[in-house]
């Protein structure tokens, strides 16, 4: 019996969100008869993030023994790069850690080598040692199709996205979108991080294939417009795209502990609660979690609200805390109909459980596929990096989220937070919403059954990497 295949996927270290998308990847390579080595680069020691990510990696490691975890050597920056720049040190972290990483692959010999867009540096390497290198992205494909398309924009704009304000930027097969809307990271077009975005739109182009974690049932006129190659720089060849999605978080071992929320949903009608969460970095300030309270205070509708500590407030707790970040009185007025929550809750079983009927997100891609997978509709509430632009894709392109006003003006009002709840619950929008929703749910579904996309697409690309001979 011939050895198994080995496929080494290199994800950026400190993210733990991309590092969901990428442990399920790997989850679903091994089960298809592939050996899988996740390795990891450097990273920024000093992050917050770093912490959960070790975490969030010793956890993984334990739970799936058919995965192997290879951490690379840390690396020093090869240039300056500033200590705010967070999404270039990222970059700059993957392209410096290319030396060590050039060592393990020549040692291992891998059939196929999967690699993150903030690890496109790696695809030179690749392809210097003969390996089919593909990207798998996190992002959506709408986002794919702007990343190709980013050179052709630059080419006819002298001017920065910060200069631009509201002004619509086009690209094909994608609703268009407000320059302001469009990731910080890509505002100053002479930035280090905005060049970074521009390379990686021509590595794209080289890459073997491009993995993305949707489907085609979500994202049609984006899909058609990549494979028909109106989105690449003329003159570049469009790369294959392989939409593999969604994969979510797998839900809670049922043998742990089960949180006290669900036992709260438990009790609450059907599709009778507005479930609000904003992800691992949505953080609020004291101004606007009284905003959101009084909100939903005055809509008369049952909640479930996740809330995290304020800046300032990350050592108070008890009734210190919620004296300090709560209207007087709130917690005690709402008891039974809301529940707060503080800092996690397990979100892919609230939004499957049955009393959940809305759901306010910061538009984070994973949280989008986990909505959609359970048909929860969506209030959309973007708070940063591509959120903005997720935005626009979900509200004006798939029609299953409405925007909460005030996202981008500093505060959300009571008054809109009042307003929107009411809508989802109540109103034939928030019906017609939930219907959509629902059928979209369907055709997910469909995608990830046994002769769906999701299984076809998988299937074709592990027959080529077990085929591959590496001698």
């Amino acid at each position: 019996m011939s050895p198994k295949k080995l496929a080494v996927i290199y994800p950026p270290p400190g993210m733990t969100s991309h590092l969901v998308s990428t442990v399920e990847l790997g989850k679903l390579l091994a089960a298809q008869g592939l050996d899988i080595t996740i390795v990891l680069g450097g990273h920024d020691e000093k992050e917050a993030a770093a912490t959960a990510t070790t975490s969030f990696l010793a956890e993984a490691a334990a739970a799936n023994p058919e995965l192997s975890f290879h951490r690379l050597p840390q690396p020093t920056l090869q240039c300056d790069v500033p200590a705010d720049d967070y999404v270039s040190r990222i970059f700059e972290f993957a392209r410096s850690s290319g030396p060590d990483l050039r060592d393990f692959l020549r040692s291992t010999s891998p059939a196929v080598l999967i690699i993150d867009f903030f690890c496109y540096s790696a695809l030179n390497i690749g392809a210097e040692l003969g390996i089919p290198t593909y990207f798998f992205l996190t992002t959506c494909i709408a986002s794919v199709a702007f990343m190709l398309y980013l050179p052709v924009v630059h080419g006819e704009n002298t001017l920065s996205f910060s200069d631009l304000g509201g002004d619509l930027v086009h690209a094909p097969g994608i609703p268009p979108i407000p320059a302001d809307h469009l990731p910080r990271s890509q505002f100053d077009r002479d930035s280090m991080s905005s060049n970074h975005f521009l390379a990686l739109s021509e590595q794209l182009c080289n890459a073997h294939g491009v993995m993305v974690n949707s489907c085609r049932s979500l994202e049609r006129r984006a899909a058609d417009a990549v494979v028909a190659g109106l989105c690449t720089f003329p003159g570049r060849r469009t790369p294959p795209l392989h939409c593999i999605g969604p994969l979510i978080k797998p839900r809670e071992d049922d043998s742990a502990e089960r949180h006290e929320c669900l036992a709260w949903l438990d009790a609450q009608p059907k599709d009778s609660v507005l479930f609000l969460c904003f992800g691992s970095m949505g953080v609020f300030s004291v101004e606007q979690i009284k905003q959101v309270a009084v909100g939903l205070e005055t809509s008369g509708h049952r909640f479930l609200w996740v809330v995290r500590r304020p800046p300032g407030f990350e050592h108070v707790t008890g009734p210190d805390l919620e004296a300090l970040i709560f209207p007087e009185g709130f917690l005690r007025r709402t008891k039974g109909r809301g529940l707060v929550v503080m800092s996690w809750a397990p979100q892919r079983e609230v939004l499957e459980h049955g009393a959940v009927g809305g759901f306010v997100t910061h538009c984070g891609w994973n949280s989008v596929l986990e909505a959609v997978t359970a048909g929860v509709p969506m209030l959309a509430w973007p708070l940063y990096a591509e959120q903005r632009m997720n935005k626009v894709f979900l509200v004006e392109e798939m029609r299953l989220a409405v925007a909460v006003e005030g996202y981008d003006k500093g505060v959300v009002t009571a008054e809109e937070i009042q307003e929107k709840a009411r809508w989802i619950m109540d109103s034939d929008g928030g019906r017609e919403l939930r219907e959509r929703t629902l059928a979209a749910m369907r055709e997910v579904k469909e995608a990830l059954s046994d002769k769906g996309e999701f299984k076809i697409a998988l299937l074709q690309l592990t027959s080529q990497w077990k085929n591959y001979n590496n001698s």
